[in-house]
């Protein structure tokens, strides 16, 4: 079949290399791409949320299935967009529709949704300008720290940790009042602060059946010994050690069967990826968010571990046979460390040139994928803060970290920074 993925980044160049592989992939296109996609398939200059351009392409190109990456497509109603148009309602869009993608684009929405379901999850309120004064009275007599949350979308900044209730009331004045997130922060939700490990669960559903696919733990903070900003993620191990069978039947309990439960029951249209974040409280699962696609770095992870043919399973969500695909795992441990630009999470440079992909990727056990690059007079230079991620495979953790940082030392672009301690826990 042929087959449109949407998106540009280092998730995006992971699902190119994983779908590539499979035999039922014909022909493969990536709007827009990047360097590292264009090796699988052939990039199309095409924005994420120009849905009149993709349907032209997708018309062109003959395609069958559009893989969504990102989740502004998602929230913006890419799959209402191809399903209501007769021109392209046969295709197999694999994303939910607007509706159930408010799991992600609103904290409230997706709030509410465990609250109806009995899903375990930080007890919280939500507050606009029109009882903002109630919303500094709750904050006023909240234990601390206390979570903010822009309620939309805001390119993963718009989470705020107050250790103090005078830093809680700013941060709020700043969202409500200022409109600190714009339009993603005209609604606040205000939690409590779950204390634990954060991990993350994928699974793939048509709506009614899911398939686990996959589990990791991200690192969210530039420093090591995971200090300093939060960024987009710096790295990511695959299969965490704690993540046991006891552990996950929690999950899938408790969490994956009534998530995927209620949107079957809500009469929701959703075909495919769901993130949990979860935390883990002394053993016990709670939900921090839902995503409604992959995540990013932990694509790069979960897909080299998955052993099922990515393609099919996609096929399943949509031709009814997704509770009778058998899912298999490399029985190796994989580890991805990000390499990003100095400066990052805050200001950085872009267009300095990348040398070492190509000896990177030509050892054992070792992939590279591209996330913030682009093609300059015929070389690879840095295009974003999160640059490239290289994932490794290894009979234990420590190995796989191990060559990870081996493929990284032949890696080199000005200001190239990455951790050093990616999985320190478990050494």
């Amino acid at each position: 079949m042929n087959i449109l993925l949407i998106g540009a980044g280092g998730r995006e160049h992971a699902l190119a290399w994983k779908m590539a592989k499979s035999h039922q992939c014909d022909q493969l296109y990536i709007a827009p791409g990047n360097p590292g996609t264009a090796m699988f398939g052939t990039n199309l200059q095409i924005a994420i949320t120009d849905f009149e351009a993709l349907k032209q392409a997708a018309i062109e190109h003959v395609i069958d299935m559009i893989v969504v990456g990102p989740e502004d497509p998602l929230v913006k109603g890419i799959y209402d967009f191809f399903s209501m148009d007769p021109l392209t309602a046969h295709i197999n869009v694999i994303g939910p529709s607007t509706q159930a993608a408010q799991l992600e684009g609103s904290k409230a929405f997706s709030k509410h949704f465990m609250q109806r379901h009995q899903i375990p999850t930080a007890s919280y309120a939500e507050f606009t300008l029109e009882n903002y004064e109630q919303g500094k009275q709750y904050i006023a007599q909240h234990p601390l720290p206390i979570v903010l949350k822009a309620d939309g979308l805001a390119a993963g900044k718009g989470v705020i940790i107050a250790l103090t209730h005078s830093e809680a009331l700013d941060s709020f004045a700043e969202m409500i009042l200022n409109k600190q997130f714009g339009e993603a922060s005209t609604k606040v939700v205000i939690e409590a602060f779950l204390t634990g490990i954060e991990v993350s669960v994928f699974a793939l559903t048509d709506g009614k059946h899911y398939q686990i696919i996959g589990h990791a733990k991200d690192y969210k903070r530039i420093g090591e010994g995971d200090t300093g900003l939060n960024t987009g993620g710096m790295g990511c191990v695959s299969p965490v050690p704690f993540m046991d069978e006891v552990f996950m039947k929690k999950v899938e309990d408790r969490i994956i069967k009534p998530t995927i439960n209620g949107i079957h029951k809500e009469g929701m249209e959703y075909k495919g990826f769901v993130f949990f974040g979860l935390m883990n409280q002394g053993g016990e699962p709670f939900v921090i968010e839902y995503n409604c696609r992959l995540g990013d770095p932990e694509t790069e992870v979960i897909l080299p571990r998955l052993q099922t043919d990515l393609v099919s399973l996609l096929a399943a969500a949509d031709n009814g046979t997704l509770e009778d695909v058998n899912i298999e795992y490399h029985t190796a441990h994989f580890a991805t460390v990000m390499a990003v630009s100095g400066g990052y999470p805050g200001s950085y440079k872009n267009n300095f040139v990348i040398s070492g992909i190509d000896q990177a990727q030509a050892l054992p056990d070792i992939d590279v994928f591209q996330a913030g690059t682009r093609f300059q007079d015929n070389e690879i230079v840095t295009n974003g803060g999160r640059v490239l991620a290289v994932t490794a495979q290894g009979s234990h953790l420590q190995e796989a970290v191990l060559k990870a940082k081996n493929g990284l030392s032949l890696i080199h672009f000005n200001g190239m920074y990455f951790r050093n301690d990616i999985g320190f826990e478990f050494s």
